[in-house]
């Protein structure tokens, strides 16, 4: 009995800590697995290994790895990759305050 409900607990646990929640603020249009989300701030929802971009009714989703580094990073910050269609796509977000790095899939 006491087996099941710590491996009950530890399932629950791990469950919770893949998922977060962090609010970011694009600059520029960016294009995240195909959809282009404009400027603005957006609650960015990271599921396992699925990042959710959220901003009123529209929504864009995405593949992410989430890498952790030795350092919290001082603030957030954004790579991009200038496609030959001139949009900018989104490869990494640095998460300030944290060591969190989300590298989307292209």
């Amino acid at each position: 009995m006491i087996k099941k409900l710590a491996l009950g607990f530890c399932t629950f646990a791990l469950a919770v800590a893949s998922a977060a929640t962090y609010h970011v603020t694009l600059y520029q249009p960016s294009v995240i697995n195909g959809s282009e989300l404009q400027p603005g701030d957006y609650k960015l929802e990271v599921d396992g290994d699925k990042a959710t971009f959220k901003r009123g009714k529209k929504t864009a989703e995405a593949p992410v790895k989430i890498v952790e580094a030795d350092k919290k990073y001082g603030s957030t910050s954004f790579k991009y990759d200038n496609g030959s269609d001139g949009k900018y796509k989104l490869q990494e977000i640095c998460v300030g305050g944290s060591k969190t790095r989300l590298v989307f899939a292209n």
